[in-house]
């Protein structure tokens, strides 16, 4: 190989090199420029995940405010209600409620949600029924949808002060009805023990209930 031809290929190597390396310097600047944009995009990416997720959970927050709030107004509502019937004692069953004391038992006065305070004892009865003169008896009818061992007891408890809180039928007999939907057998067999009538509440009808072996109990017997 000659000087000059030594010369070229040495020029051209050197010229190779250069357009090498200014390639190198282009592709090296756009991948930078690719990663600042990938970077730049991850970083609009995470913002707008963190504020996808800050605004789900702000979702979250009042939806289980909400929540907790609708709950505790059906717990007061369903606690208010106290197992009983309400207005549907007056509007459904106590048509057929109220015959069954007049025909049957020959009361004079049916009232429903009866109120009445005396000294510190007060008492709220779902049903109360009397009949002066000559029978002098009074009936206390307790509705209940399922009847819990508690239940009698209450109701035991409010035979046990009706004369205190309603002196005016204090010479009256006294008997007690609990009309329900629902209750196991061996809380029925408990509440017939006791002398209480059961009566059955079904498609808007009031039913009595009462067995042969059944024998009643004054609550108030006048001597």
């Amino acid at each position: 190989m000659t000087d000059n031809e030594l010369k070229e290929l040495v020029a051209g190597l050197a010229i190779a090199q250069s357009k090498t390396d200014k390639l190198i310097d282009k592709m090296s600047k756009e991948a930078d420029e690719r990663f600042k944009e990938s970077n730049e995009r991850f970083d609009k990416t995470d913002k707008l995940i963190d504020k996808m997720a800050k605004e789900s959970n702000e979702r979250f927050d009042k939806t289980d405010k909400l929540i907790s709030k609708i709950s505790k107004e059906l717990g007061k509502q369903i606690g208010g209600l106290g197992n009983k019937f309400g207005s549907f004692t007056e509007g459904m069953a106590f048509p057929s409620m109220s015959k069954v004391l007049k025909e049957h038992f020959n009361m004079e006065v049916v009232s429903t949600r009866v109120k009445a305070e005396h000294g510190n004892k007060k008492l709220e009865l779902d049903v109360l029924a009397y009949a002066n003169g000559k029978l002098n008896t009074a009936f206390i009818v307790e509705v209940k949808s399922h009847v819990k061992q508690d239940d009698l007891q209450q109701l035991l408890k409010i035979l046990a002060n009706f004369s205190k809180v309603f002196p005016e039928h204090a010479a009256k007999l006294l008997y007690a009805i609990l009309a329900y939907v629902d209750m196991l057998d061996n809380v029925k067999e408990k509440i017939l023990e006791h002398g209480i009538y059961l009566a059955r509440i079904n498609d808007e009808h009031f039913k009595l209930q009462i067995p042969d072996n059944f024998q009643v109990q004054s609550f108030n017997p006048v001597v």
